[in-house]
């Protein structure tokens, strides 16, 4: 057998090379972090060379850009072309869900690079994904208050960033259904957030924290201080020398607690699963399943807001954790997550185990996004609201 021209080989690549290489990547650095791959590691998932992926992207960043900017295109298509539509605003509503579904669905990896990896991207991105963003909340939240003008405006925004994060929340799990379903499920879920009533401010203010007596451990102090630094400037930013002066000991010193900053990651992400395990333990304590699973989303609001472990242990860099350490704390998480299946599944029988899982992921990822979205994070009533939204989100009655 001859082998192919150099023309014919040329004829049977696909035409949209950038793009296919462009969806490798998205899955790599879902899978993995975008630290935690590299430009041979996408050449080689992609069936090229180095060099050839070159002649398409400059480096990571500018795939990571392409994908992320395509799923904005995406969107702003679908926004334009549902409320260009004639119908009712209801109905441009929904025929707009249905779009935005689909695309989740098809396209699982592009929600998860927006979320989690767009920090990654220079200024410039940012400020375009930003502004664009952006621009698609407002034509959403001007269409919901068209179908709901009993909403203030600020309202609006916050449902529909709890409905984005409905759709984003196919990024976080595996668990799929028929794609037909797997969009109405979502299309579901959405309407009930974006239906929600918001609990009027005026909830009972929190008691002080209590004070801490005593001295705390040179590795208790370690501990608080990389957490803090983490959430204020990033894994990357912040060096051991950094935290080991934070503590008000000499960056060498710090290795004699923990030998790498993938080790404090390590050691945050378990003290985030044990503060979770043990605000679980108080949720069950209830009258019956139904009960347990508003106390169980009351505690894991209330947990995101006042501890800033969870979101370290979150956005952490997966590349410097190693893999003996991620499978560990990947249980701590499934484990958690088990017991809202379980609570779910008992107050929802009718719905598929399946089912069960995306409908929990759904609740779980609202809370995750929105305690992370400088629009709405400083709302006075959020942790009331936030509550509210995941009590709608897993389909449980006012």
């Amino acid at each position: 057998m001859t082998s192919p021209s150099p023309r014919q080989a040329r004829a049977r690549r696909p035409r949209d090379r950038k793009a296919q290489l462009a969806a490798v990547a998205a899955e790599l650095f879902r899978e993995r972090g975008f630290h935690g791959v590299g430009i041979n590691d996408i050449a080689a998932a992609g069936g090229v060379t180095g060099p050839a992926l070159y002649r398409h992207f400059a480096d990571k960043q500018a795939i990571l850009a392409y994908v992320v900017l395509s799923g904005i295109d995406d969107m702003e298509t679908a926004t334009a072309e549902a409320l260009a539509d004639t119908k009712t605003p209801g109905d441009q509503l929904e025929s707009l869900l249905a779009v935005l579904a689909a695309q989740a669905v098809e396209r699982r990896e592009v929600a998860a690079l927006w979320r989690w990896e767009g920090r990654h991207l220079p200024r410039e991105d940012q400020r375009e994904i930003g502004r664009r963003s952006g621009a698609l909340l407002a034509a959403w939240s001007k269409t919901l208050l068209r179908v709901r003008p009993d909403l203030a405006a600020a309202d609006a925004e916050l449902l529909c960033w709890a409905t984005l994060s409905v759709f984003g929340s196919v990024s976080v799990h595996h668990t799929t259904v028929a794609k037909k379903r797997f969009g109405q499920l979502l299309v579901e879920r959405a309407l009930t957030v974006l239906e929600t009533t918001l609990p009027a401010t005026g909830a009972a203010p929190e008691p002080p924290p209590l004070a801490v007596l005593g001295t705390p451990s040179r590795r208790e102090q370690l501990l608080s201080e990389a957490t803090r630094l983490f959430a204020d400037r990033g894994f990357r930013a912040v060096s051991m020398e950094d935290i080991g002066s934070a503590a008000g000991i000499t960056g060498p010193s710090v290795y004699r607690h923990f030998p790498s900053k993938g080790a404090l990651v390590v050691a945050i992400g378990h003290r985030a699963g044990d503060r979770l395990a043990v605000a679980a333990e108080e949720a069950l304590r209830a009258a019956d399943e139904r009960d347990a699973l508003r106390r169980l989303a009351a505690s894991y609001v209330h947990t995101l807001l006042h501890t800033p472990e969870l979101h370290v242990a979150f956005s952490a860099d997966r590349a410097s954790i190693p893999d003996r350490d991620k499978a560990g704390l990947l249980r701590v998480q499934r484990d958690y997550v088990a017991r809202w299946i379980s609570l779910l599944s008992a107050v929802r029988p009718e719905l598929p185990a399946r089912e069960v899982k995306i409908t929990v992921h759904a609740a779980l990822t609202i809370a995750n996004d929105l305690t992370r979205t400088r629009r709405v994070a400083h709302r006075p009533n959020l942790e009331a609201e936030l509550s509210a939204l995941l009590h709608a989100a897993l389909g449980l009655p006012g």
